[in-house]
């Protein structure tokens, strides 16, 4: 009876782990063609004592299945996440209206793949397939511990500086662009070098800012980031005046998914390690990297403008960061469009937004006009067509604080 036992126990390949499988029932009707007899079903407080015992060892992957209604149970699912991951068996989140923090947070517990629910056809086989794939192409002692990229000579450990816009058209990447350009410009007895990163893959926009072109190398360069060393890192760049150098977005739109954060990590060591300041255009969407970037980041300048999307979307990032207990705190609010010094009207305005999201605005940028839009339509910084420019001189004065801050840390240290 007990060798019985024995053989059944091992023919049980997954588990379903839900508050009740019967909300489910496309995901029980999946997992009987693709597993037949070989699954079963544990609610969430069974599955963390299952796994805690020496029997769960012969799972292959658990499938959490959640809705709205499992949202004020993060602790005991990230737990579950925890437990499973220990004993190297893969997670699947199978998620019907979860909310992006929710879901976010449970990614980071380390769960392998996430499906929408009702099920598409044939996705969750594209996900364990997917999902033993990666485990089969990843060694297990080296999957926690990607490798890093080969760099020589000292570092010069360089300062990260992200930019990201809460909206679109809020000005981020003419921000990050033009800091960029005049931390590189400023003039010292050894000027700062300065690396300006395009991670915006799809619609980045600073290699037209800067008329530079986009070359393949790019997408090259991000298909295969184990193989970075400074030699193949330094010819993908393009370098401005003989003082920024710059990486475009690729030459082809690619998903941004495609770029995993061990990627992005290694990319900015790299960076890091070649430069003085590190500037990095984001996209507005939130990836899986982000956090890779947030984390990583010592200044995050989060862009916005005086009206209502810029508002709710900046209380919906305060929201998910403070959620995944992300460093909210990094992040450095920009009014670009800020109203002119004499407009009280306009400053009430702005400082009622602030104390409505629970926020400071660190920085107010004035309204460059059309000077702005010309100076990114030619390719040139501010600095070289509109050097008065009210917002080129707002820029550059963020550019000395900054270089400032950096030397006082540096002589401190």
């Amino acid at each position: 009876m007990a060798e019985a036992q024995a053989k059944d126990d091992a023919q049980i390949r997954a588990c379903t782990v839900s508050r009740n499988i019967q909300d489910f029932d496309l995901l029980i009707e999946d997992m009987d063609i693709l597993l037949e007899d070989g699954w079963g079903d544990l609610g969430f407080e069974e599955a963390l004592q299952f796994l805690q015992q020496s029997d769960s060892a012969n799972l292959e992957f658990i499938a959490l299945a959640i809705d709205l209604q499992d949202e004020g149970r993060m602790d005991i699912l990230g737990q579950i996440i925890g437990e499973a991951k220990s004993r190297k068996i893969g997670v699947l989140i199978i998620a019907e209206d979860l909310a992006p923090a929710s879901l976010h947070q449970l990614l980071r517990h380390g769960a392998d793949q996430f499906v929408p629910y009702p099920l598409p056809e044939g996705e969750l086989k594209n996900a364990i397939a997917r999902m033993h794939q990666a485990r089969s192409a990843t060694p297990v002692e080296t999957q926690d511990a990607p490798q890093a990229a080969k760099m020589t000579g000292p570092s010069r450990n360089g300062a990260v500086i992200a930019v990201q816009g809460l909206a679109g058209g809020t000005g981020s990447t003419t921000f990050a662009t033009n800091l960029a350009y005049e931390l590189a410009s400023l003039q010292k007895s050894e000027r700062p070098m300065v690396c300006l990163l395009d991670f915006d893959f799809q619609i980045g926009s600073v290699a037209t800012y800067l008329d530079l072109n986009r070359h393949d190398t790019i997408g090259e360069l991000l298909a295969d980031t184990e193989a970075l060393d400074e030699d193949s890192f330094v010819s993908a760049l393009q370098v401005i005046d003989d003082k920024l150098s710059v990486m475009t977005s690729p030459a082809d739109i690619i998903p941004l998914d495609l770029v995993t954060p061990e990627d992005v990590q290694r990319v900015i060591d790299m960076a890091r390690h070649k430069y003085d300041y590190v500037l990095i255009d984001m996209p507005t969407t939130l990836v899986q990297w982000t956090e890779t970037v947030l984390t990583n980041a010592h200044i995050f300048f989060a862009v916005i403008e005086m009206d209502m999307r810029s508002a709710q979307n900046a209380l919906r990032l305060k929201r998910a960061l403070q959620a995944a207990n992300l460093p909210f705190e990094k992040l450095r609010f920009v009014m670009n469009r800020a109203p002119k010094f004499t407009d009280m009207n306009g400053k009430a305005r702005v400082k009622r937004l602030a104390e409505s999201l629970g926020v400071e605005i660190n920085v107010n940028l004035p309204d460059g006009g059309r000077a702005v839009r010309d100076s990114g339509d030619h390719g040139l910084p501010l600095a070289d067509t509109a050097a008065k420019n009210p917002l080129r001189k707002e820029i550059y004065k963020i550019a000395k604080e900054i270089d400032t801050l950096a030397q006082a840390d540096e002589e401190a240290a």
